[in-house]
């Protein structure tokens, strides 16, 4: 692929990229569940990727189109490997001998004064105003190959979620869950098996809880009330009072940028993000009072199971001789961070900054979760200096990154030695076919990055943001960030973003 004799996109370039970031390219609703083999796939990825969709309700096909037997599991269903995975070395240790065995034998690694010539014109031209930085990085060595003004820190603006969930995942792990919980407080003079005075609806920080009938893998609310009814029928308790538990974060539930319709009020327990409408991504009004709807959505939901709440629901804090009752639990920490990422989620942003802090025993308020982020970042050994992060989604102008540290954040997710971060990879929008990219790299400057280019978008007034990965013509994945903070034209800017990294696709240098 050459940019001087058009575009003409790999085949294993595609595949490659796929492999790397896990993300199953054959059929448009192949939504893989972990875990990962060791080529950097998830184990059901090729048998979901070998699926196309079929016509008609329920109506699977095979890959030639044959429809599956009756009866059968498209999960399931066993398929030939679709996926291959990048070559040997992309993945491989950065030190010693390791990183030597890594380049043997694959395309040469671009050099700094080849990038020079292909990007600084870009970097210069009107679209990104002055001053836009950036950084290339060798995801085999972990290497700067290119870097421009790569140690200034500028405003993020949503790239700062790769941030987010390094650190999220770094001290959770990918397994993790967010649990909703009810308790019992007892009545007086209790015994065991009496029906209690009052249960607490607990929040715990779950934004994606849902009070929908089709919970689509996220934990329901439906069910944590069907759960909690047969409980209380089973001593008694047709008749209980319902309060719900906000404690696990501290600190205003306001966001610098006050009411908007990007993210609801920051509170342990909300459902569906605080949404008014049945969207489930981008902007959407939002109730200024989630955790309240979702407590009176959960009493409604007791009604319908047989057990009536009895007065106003209320804000309380359980006690310590609170007795668990029904649980749910979040879908795992390595999907909300994929889905955040993707779809350039605050609510789950900033819900994963206060668990960053959770895990380290700190208060869940705005200043300890950028307290525990930068921790969580300095023990991986990321250069933080100069680093601010005033909240975890980058709706804060306040934030500040380097353009070297988020290309530091990519490499080390793409090394083996973390496999627990490599949903920050498999969670970047795919340039022209998902996200916040879904709508990207569709004119003929910017079309060798189509499908190949992966990469967090990051937009505010006067700011755009790219950074991601790809892999170049000459079969190197690398890492890129590229940071813009004084931008007049979002649309101008947004296209100079992607003609850079599809710059970087066209690559043989």
């Amino acid at each position: 692929m050459s940019g001087r004799g058009g575009w003409r996109l790999k085949t294993w370039q595609f595949t490659a990229a796929a492999a790397v970031s896990g993300l199953a390219l054959a059929s448009a609703a192949a939504a893989a569940a972990g875990p990962w083999d060791s080529g950097g796939q998830r184990t059901a990825e090729s048998r979901r990727a070998a699926l196309t969709p079929g016509t008609g309700d329920g109506d699977h096909r095979t890959e030639a189109g044959s429809p599956l037997p009756a009866g059968s599991d498209p999960v399931a269903s066993e398929a030939a490997a679709v996926l291959t995975p990048l070559e040997a070395g992309a993945l491989a240790p950065r030190t010693g001998e390791g990183a030597r065995e890594a380049a043997a034998g694959r395309g040469p690694v671009p050099t700094a004064a080849a990038l020079k010539v292909a990007l600084e014109p870009l970097l210069k031209a009107g679209g990104l105003g002055p001053g836009a930085t950036a950084s290339v990085v060798d995801a085999a060595t972990g290497k700067e190959v290119y870097g421009r003004g790569a140690k200034t820190s500028m405003v993020p603006a949503s790239t700062v979620k790769i941030a987010t969930g390094t650190a999220a995942l770094s001290v959770l792990g990918p397994d993790h869950r967010i649990r909703t919980t009810v308790v019992a407080e007892p009545a007086p003079g209790y015994e065991d098996g009496a029906p209690p005075e009052q249960i607490v609806l607990v929040g715990g920080g779950d934004p994606t809880l849902t009070a929908r009938a089709d919970a689509e893998g996220n934990a329901s609310l439906r069910t944590l009330a069907r759960h909690t009814a047969d409980t209380l029928k089973k001593r008694g308790a047709r008749t209980i009072r319902l309060a719900y538990d906000t404690s696990a974060y501290s600190g205003s539930t306001r966001h610098p940028i006050g009411p908007n319709e990007n993210l609801a009020p920051v509170t342990a327990l909300m459902a569906d993000e605080g949404r008014l409408d049945t969207s489930t991504s981008g902007p959407a009004p939002r109730s200024p009072r989630p955790a309240q709807d979702a407590a009176d959505a959960f009493a409604r939901f007791l009604a319908e199971r047989g057990v009536k709440v009895e007065g106003a629901v209320r804000a309380a804090t359980a006690t310590d001789r609170a007795e668990k009752l029904a649980d749910v639990r979040s879908a795992p920490l390595s999907a909300l961070v994929e889905r955040m990422l993707t779809h350039s989620d605050n609510d789950i942003a900033e819900a994963l900054a206060r668990q960053t802090a959770l895990a380290a025993g700190a208060k869940a308020d705005f200043a300890g979760a950028e307290r525990e982020t930068r921790r969580a970042l300095g023990r991986l050994g990321l250069p933080v200096d100069g680093a601010r992060f005033a909240d975890g989604s980058g709706l804060d102008r306040a934030d500040r990154v380097t353009a070297r540290l988020l290309t530091s954040l990519l490499a080390r997710a793409a090394h083996t030695d973390h496999p627990e971060l490599r949903p920050i990879l498999t969670g970047l929008p795919v340039a022209g076919f998902s996200g916040t990219l879904a709508g990207r790299y569709t004119g003929p400057e910017a079309a060798a990055g189509t499908g190949v280019v992966r990469a967090k978008t990051g937009t505010l007034t006067g700011v755009n943001t790219l950074a991601g990965t790809v892999v170049s013509a000459d079969g190197r994945l690398l890492a890129f960030s590229f940071l813009a903070s004084a931008t007049t034209d979002p649309t101008a800017a947004q296209s100079t973003l992607d003609r850079l990294a599809s710059t970087l696709a066209d690559c043989g240098c």
